[in-house]
């Protein structure tokens, strides 16, 4: 065996351990990192199968061994971000129907605490003019700053906190019963209530921030995972209109995300038209949507992008949604099987 062929099987074993990591339920950090970057880990599969196809002969049994790996390794990635690309079928429809006060526009921002772009933010606010927005990881001097949209977004909940978690929301829509709660770890505050749209009809809302799995952050995803199951189980989708929105630091396609919005029974109005990538804003190569909006299949999709840099590591998330009741005859809710309940039990119990 020449050196380039124990060089280029040594390159495909290891891409192939991204799959195989995913694959299982384990929740340390390293493996339930790989379901970050499963954009750039399908294209370096992909260029190992290229790879391979030049430096194997096939005269060998396990050269077709390796290369079954590795294609099964890129369907696998591919199945799994398929649903967010504009080949997919869209999970949510858009609304066709005139301006009406049932629209609801919101825009999300984690500002990153040590970023002091103030002005940037509060440009982005004006020039969007979203109904409410949410900020994260702002501490005291972020809230002293935004200070002056308070004349139009009169309905605050604020949460400074100097340790990456303080959440501030601001609105224009009148806010009912809000209560902040510390779901899983007591220095991780989420923000819930009800909303009311122009037009009356009250909207629930959660707003959210969990901490992520991380050498850094926390050796397992366990915490972040309960918090975001935890307000899934809690949601009854019959129960009338409701939103969830933040950063989840998680990804649109890994396993918990995904079981979230079967528990929950939540639409992604990303489905079927891309990305939306948020984080990392310096990083052109390596970026993943972190920042999230779901919502009852009662709403409709009027807009959804993702909004120009402020100085953070994020990018802001700005979506524009109507009340549209008729909508929930056309769009269908995502369930979870006995299997999926029962696993979403466990990781909640384990955070207990």
């Amino acid at each position: 065996m020449s050196w380039l062929e124990i060089t280029t099987l040594i390159l495909n074993l290891l891409f192939c351990v991204p799959t195989l990591a995913s694959m299982t339920t384990l929740d340390m950090w390293w493996v339930r990192g790989f379901d970050f970057p499963r954009v750039q880990i399908s294209v370096l599969i992909l260029l190992n199968i290229i790879l391979a196809l030049f430096v194997y002969d096939f005269t060998e049994t396990w050269h077709f061994i390796v290369i079954g790996a590795l294609i099964f390794s890129l369907m696998y990635q591919f199945r799994l971000i398929f649903p967010y690309t504009v080949l997919a079928n869209k999970q949510v429809i858009e609304y066709d129907g005139p301006e009406n006060d049932q629209n609801i526009s919101i825009l999300v921002c984690n500002v990153l605490t040590p970023n002091r772009g103030y002005k940037a933010l509060k440009e982005l606010v004006k020039d969007e003019d979203p109904d409410l927005f949410l900020t994260l990881e702002t501490d005291s001097e972020w809230e002293k700053a935004l200070e002056p949209l308070e004349d139009t977004y009169i309905h605050n909940v604020k949460v400074p906190l100097d340790n990456l978690y303080g959440m501030h929301l601001y609105s224009k829509l009148p806010l009912k019963n809000m209560e902040v709660k510390y779901l899983v770890k007591d220095d991780i505050p989420s923000i819930h209530g009800t909303l009311e749209l122009h037009g009356g009809k009250k909207v629930a809302i959660h707003c959210l921030h969990p901490r992520p799995p991380s050498p850094t952050e926390s050796d397992t995803s366990t915490n972040r995972d309960a918090e975001l199951l935890l307000v899934a189980r809690e949601i009854d989708p019959e129960a009338g209109p409701r939103l969830v929105f933040g950063d989840f630091n998680d990804v649109a396609w890994s396993r918990t995300t995904r079981l979230f919005q079967k528990i929950s029974g939540l639409l992604d109005p990303r489905q079927g038209r891309g990305f939306y990538n948020t984080y990392h804003a310096d990083y052109r190569l390596l970026r993943w949507p972190l920042d999230h909006v779901f919502h009852t299949d009662d709403f409709s999709l009027v807009d959804l992008r993702r909004a120009r840099n402020i100085g953070s590591d994020h990018f802001p998330m700005y979506i524009k949604l109507n009340y549209t009741p008729e909508a929930q005859w056309k769009q269908d809710a995502p369930e979870a099987d006995d299997e999926e309940k029962r696993w979403a039990d466990e990781k909640i119990e384990d955070a207990e």
